[in-house]
């Protein structure tokens, strides 16, 4: 008895010795190099913890705010408010990341049971009475408080924030607010979720080699390493980029295409646990009541007041002008393609179906361009594309990369890099995640784990990360992009660059945080540099013989510039469309979700509707991701940057005082002005859609 005693009591002195020994990196800046978060430091209950201890620091700081005797000024509570929440942030910052890049159940319960808490205790922050009070009694008061442009910004849209959140609103309707905005902010990460369970939920593995006729080596050979990481004989499939496209460009084998299209398609669409039907009723809905709430007819009327568009007209105008430029010619091309598949399979009653579309329209390119992806992969190696667009950003904007194994990383497949500008000064931290994983959401994005700004004098560093699926290496072969992929790398580092090269004193207004509609111009620019030749000199080398592209194939390249280009760009019309059909609803929407979809898509879709599928119910950039009534910006960022790019083009593509101006007037500027004067300021005048239609020859 006694020993057991003994025993026990040791076991609690070791259990409360190791408690102790154990620091919660949360609690106070982080000590590594740079700042950087210290994921290997980091234990599961640090996140309870931490978040637990950031709103509590939260609310006495927003409580000592309110006690202030002083006169409100801007300094005591504008940026008192900016400055509130430090522990917050850095955990909601790591965890909210990780669960898109590198989850796990535990992350995913943490997730869903503090979601709702922030959003409770921004609502309870932003529709405190007294608090705002002192926010409009200095709003009120802003032309003679002698603000900088960017203070100014930020006196602003706290104002907007309070307005936004349900300052002005009865007591009763301050409760309702915060009731839907916390259920929302549970249902739109359970959206994500299910997605990203049902993806990983479905694979297909062949063993008969005679069904894979079509698919290029590279793409057997990454289906044969999945097969073999699962302990399977023959060739495994996802719904994984690049595994699903590779399959759907050259598999020859037609049932099995619909097999997967089908599969991909009518994801969390199935009556199962991780079906989003249910989810996307209730987030429409529920933003609807939002949006009467503040007395609103719809909630896109609510979003669009914080952008370049404002409101809906000015969006419905865009997408349908684009519609009525590229409509004829998107169906002249989808012609031909039906046509093409006639003759190819030697049946004249051939029909065009969805799962298609990637084959034949991949096969028409290879025999009248002579081009596939095959030919172009060799020449795309991912480290030399990487090293050729670290270059590409010291050509335009001085910027040097340096990469350091000792700032930690959360998955060992990262790599982090020091981003020096041509002084030789830190300026970021830039983290690389390029491959698929279980735990991991398909697409690409770019993020923060920490924005940059000015804390007590001190400029803190952002920390700027791009995550991609690209194909794995596979044996001696290393990681080869297709130029898709090519161009998608391209996309999010433009956006790394917005986020890099923030110079700014607030995070709130630092990099990426801008209008929804502006926050594509800087990633969407820098696509046009593909095809630029010193760029392609650069990226352009066999990785095994070391012989640079070929003149002839970036001649083929830039002749397909504008293969198809009508036919997807009635493609994003379809999302835009669709995404402003969910958010102009005036009534609560009890319908069956695919139809509704059909009717909004109607003006779009080429196919034929094929029931049990749905753009909806895994629609995460609406229903999961922040462009609810703004998936028009991607168009509306295609008019930007091809009006912007004509200014690098007159002056010879890659030019550094034009990249100069460019990052002076609108990268570094973050949200400090409204976007159209940033834009005017850098090409003096407003854009036109005349650019865009040039450039993809339909004007």
């Amino acid at each position: 008895m006694k020993k057991k005693n003994y025993i026990f009591i040791l076991i609690l002195m070791i259990a409360s010795n190791s408690a102790f020994s154990h620091n919660n990196p949360f609690l106070k800046p982080f000590s590594n190099i740079y700042q950087t978060v210290p994921f290997s430091q980091i234990e599961i209950n640090d996140y309870t913890e931490g978040f637990n201890a950031g709103l509590e620091e939260q609310s006495k700081n927003i409580q000592t705010i309110i006690d202030n005797q002083d006169k409100p000024t801007f300094e005591n509570t504008i940026v008192a408010i900016e400055h509130a929440d430090e522990i917050l942030g850095r955990v909601a910052n790591v965890l909210f990341n990780l669960t898109e890049a590198e989850t796990n159940n535990e992350l995913d319960e943490l997730a869903q049971k503090y979601s709702p808490k922030l959003t409770e205790a921004s609502n309870k922050i932003f529709q405190n009475e007294d608090l705002f009070a002192k926010v409009n009694y200095i709003y009120q008061n802003k032309a003679s408080l002698n603000l900088d442009t960017e203070d100014f910004m930020l006196l602003e849209e706290t104002y907007k924030a309070f307005i936004k959140s349900g300052a002005n609103l009865s007591k009763d309707d301050k409760k309702k607010f915060s009731d839907i905005s916390s259920n929302l902010s549970k249902l739109t990460l359970s959206f994500g979720q299910n997605v990203l369970k049902e993806t990983n939920a479905y694979s297909i593995t062949i063993t008969d080699k005679a069904n894979l006729l079509g698919l290029p080596d590279y793409a057997l050979a990454a289906a044969e390493q999945k097969s073999k990481e699962k302990g399977l004989e023959g060739w495994t499939f996802d719904l994984s980029m690049p595994s699903y496209s590779s399959f759907m460009r050259y598999a020859e084998n037609r049932e099995l295409r619909e097999n997967l299209y089908r599969a991909y398609n009518s994801k969390s669409n199935k009556d199962n646990q991780n079906d989003n039907r249910n989810i996307v009723k209730q987030v429409v809905n529920n933003r609807l009541e939002i949006a009467k709430l503040m007395h609103k007819t719809n909630f896109a009327a609510y979003k669009l007041e914080n952008t370049m568009a404002e409101d809906t007209n000015s969006v419905y105008k865009l997408l349908n002008e684009l519609l009525s430029n590229y409509k004829p010619t998107a169906e002249k091309e989808f012609k031909t393609i039906c046509d093409f598949a006639k003759t190819y399979t030697g049946d004249a009653d051939f029909q065009m179906q969805s799962w298609d579309w990637s084959f034949f329209s991949e096969k028409y390119k290879e025999q009248n361009y002579d081009l596939n992806d095959g030919m172009l992969k060799p020449y795309f190696e991912l480290d030399r594309v990487k090293q050729g667009l670290f270059w590409l950003a010291g050509e335009l904007y001085g910027l040097q990369f340096k990469y350091n194994p000792s700032i930690d990383v959360y998955n060992p497949e990262v790599q982090a890099y020091e981003v020096r500008d041509k002084k030789d000064e830190l300026v970021a931290i830039l983290y690389t995640d390029f491959f698929p994983r279980a735990s991991k959401q398909g697409g690409a994005w770019m993020t923060e784990f920490r924005g940059e700004r000015v804390l007590n004098g001190k400029r803190l560093i952002p920390l700027i990360s791009i995550v991609m699926n690209f194909t794995k290496p596979i044996g001696d072969t290393p990681s080869l992009l297709t130029f898709d992929e090519l161009t998608t790398f391209l996309h999010e580092f433009g956006h790394s660059l917005h986020g890099m090269l923030a110079n700014t004193k607030y995070a709130s207004l630092s990099g990426t945080n801008v209008y929804r509609d502006f926050v594509e111009l800087p990633s969407q620019l820098m696509e046009n540099f593909a095809t630029e030749q010193a760029f392609l000199d650069k990226v352009g080398i066999h990785y095994q013989t070391g012989e640079k592209i070929p003149a002839e194939l970036v001649k083929k390249i830039k002749d397909t510039e504008n293969y198809n280009v009508a036919y997807f760009c009635v493609r994003q019309l379809n999302f835009g469309f669709l995404d402003m059909a969910w958010h102009t609803i005036e009534e609560t929407f009890e319908g069956n979700v695919e139809e509704f979809e059909h009717n909004a898509c109607s003006k779009t879709t080429m196919f034929p509707t094929i029931e049990g599928t749905c753009i909806s119910t895994q629609f995460n950039h609406i229903f999961s991701g922040g462009y609810a009534a703004g998936y028009y910006s991607y168009k509306w960022a295609e008019v930007l940057d091809a009006d912007a790019y004509y200014v690098f083009k007159t002056h010879g593509g890659i030019d550094r005082a034009t990249a100069e101006s460019f990052k002076n007037n609108i990268l570094s500027k973050g949200g400090t002005e409204h976007p159209m004067t940033l834009y005017k300021r850098f090409r003096g005048q407003e854009p036109t859609i005349d650019a865009l239609l040039k450039r993809n020859g339909i004007k």
